[in-house]
């Protein structure tokens, strides 16, 4: 394990907010859909299944994608901001079975700021442990997908939306193609 397993799953789902916006269309189109990554992703405590909370969250996203292209002092400024705008108060917490881990807000705390929250402090870690490149874009040529690069080697180069496939058929067949007489 490279990082505490909140951080991970905080940066994973981190990743996965900033890609519901994607070119493809909204990724959280209503209410429905928000449940569903909220669960997805291991959310816990207060969520309002309202228009105003997936606004919220909807906001949220351009501010964290463009922690995947800025240099660590804008990773920085972007993440202090998280922090002090949401009064984060970082302190330890067990619950749901869990082990001992770090929440920053209070677990009734409106969604969108205990997503912000807990990407800041993931990002935080990152840039503590000079791990910031393991921030990524997604390597195929037709995908704007941020991912995350847990992996021991780092050699992470797509995202989960099936990009390395394509890559790998597109690689074949052009392959099969330079074979044929």
């Amino acid at each position: 394990m490279l990082f505490a397993h909140d951080t991970d799953c905080s940066l994973i789902a981190a990743a996965a907010l900033v890609n519901t916006a994607g070119r493809d269309g909204e990724g959280l189109p209503d209410v429905t859909a928000l449940a569903e990554f909220f669960t997805a992703h291991g959310w816990t405590g207060r969520h309002e299944r309202t228009e105003a909370e997936l606004t919220s969250v909807r906001e949220l996203r351009p501010r964290l994608r463009r922690v995947w292209y800025a240099d660590e002092d804008e990773v920085v400024t972007i993440v202090n901001g998280l922090l002090r705008e949401s009064a984060a108060l970082p302190q330890l917490i067990r619950h749901d079975d869990e082990p001992y881990h770090l929440h920053a807000v209070p677990r009734d705390a409106p969604l969108a700021t205990r997503m912000a929250v807990e990407a800041a402090m993931a990002l935080a870690d990152l840039v503590r442990t000079g791990e910031l490149s393991r921030l990524r874009l997604c390597g195929h040529p037709d995908c704007d997908n941020v991912l995350v690069d847990l992996s021991k080697n780092r050699s992470r180069r797509f995202c989960d939306a099936g990009c390395g496939n394509r890559a790998a058929v597109t690689a074949y067949r052009a392959r099969k193609a330079a074979a044929r007489p």
